[in-house]
């Protein structure tokens, strides 16, 4: 466990420049850039099993690209999303409103060791401070700076997922739910996201499809899903160069700056290879071209 402040590179650069957000966060687990790239799942603690398993299967799908999931560690659907998004392999970060030493519910304490290994749990609490009710409306600001944007899964009509949702529109992020059964009490406060202008959403490409523009591009299509309205007829080459191009994205270029020397070395690929695949890439717009000939995820370099 450790204190990270605004003057700390692992604080995390979306909350920089919002107002009312924590001056300094405890963190057990690691903070990363590209944790940037992230979505919030949040919703009912006495959520049904329809709701744990879309919660679950949208975690895991955007986690498996690479986008990290953000949540409460609370009961129900904060739960399900966390597991999902470790199912995949994902980061995922778990924000309390306890001391980061303070497990809340208790039972979660073995997910939460498991987040604290593939992403973090963080608190602007003093370590040793309980779950008191007022913390966690401070706790819902956070996790909606965190993320672009947040669905909700589940929520009756005073859950406090629709603090979160409206902390979120507030900040300009975007604000997504599932619908449910009409008559279940708790799809009612997502069903009135949803009369209010929220997005309905029921996959996770639905929630990539809300995402800004500019973040698009940032997530990983590797999984066999597309999302060009007209795609082009693939042959074996363009497959191969895509899987080249994924590959320079996913296991070469972070969040760092790399010189076309360190890329051809750290790919395996040839000189001219790794040429052409940057030079498509900055075209997508995937990439950007720094001084000194250096390359840079475009998603990171607009943190930079």
């Amino acid at each position: 466990m450790r204190r990270v402040g605004r003057e700390d590179e692992e604080y995390p650069a979306q909350l920089l420049h919002l107002p009312g957000m924590p001056p300094s966060f405890y963190v057990r687990g690691t903070l990363v850039r590209d944790d940037a790239l992230s979505v919030a799942v949040v919703g009912s603690r006495l959520a049904t099993e329809y709701g744990r398993g879309v919660a679950e299967e949208i975690a895991a799908g955007l986690a498996a690209r690479g986008v990290t999931i953000v949540s409460g560690l609370a009961r129900g659907i904060d739960t399900a999303a966390h597991r999902g998004a470790l199912r995949a392999g994902g980061r995922t970060i778990a924000v309390l409103g306890s001391g980061v030493d303070v497990i809340y519910p208790p039972e979660n304490r073995v997910l939460a060791g498991r987040i604290e290994a593939s992403g973090a749990v963080i608190s602007e609490f003093e370590p040793g401070m309980p779950p008191l009710a007022y913390h966690f409306p401070l706790r819902n600001r956070v996790i909606a700076g965190l993320a672009l944007g947040v669905v909700v899964v589940e929520a009756s009509e005073q859950s406090g997922a629709l603090i979160t949702a409206r902390l979120a529109a507030e900040l300009g992020r975007e604000v997504m739910a599932v619908p449910g059964r009409a008559n279940s009490p708790s799809s009612r406060g997502a069903h009135a996201l949803i009369r209010d202008g929220a997005a309905l959403v029921e996959t996770w490409e639905d929630v990539v499809a809300e995402l800004p523009d500019r973040w698009r591009a940032c997530v990983a299509m590797s999984h066999g899903s597309s999302q060009e309205e007209n795609p082009r007829p693939e042959g074996p080459a363009t497959v191969g160069a895509r899987s080249e191009s994924e590959h320079v994205m996913a296991n070469v270029l972070g969040g760092e700056p790399m010189t076309m020397d360190d890329i051809i070395e750290k790919s395996g690929l040839s000189a001219g290879r790794v040429s052409a695949l940057l030079l498509g890439l900055e075209l997508d717009g995937r990439i950007r071209r720094l001084e000194g000939e250096r390359f840079i995820r475009a998603c990171a370099a607009r943190l930079a």
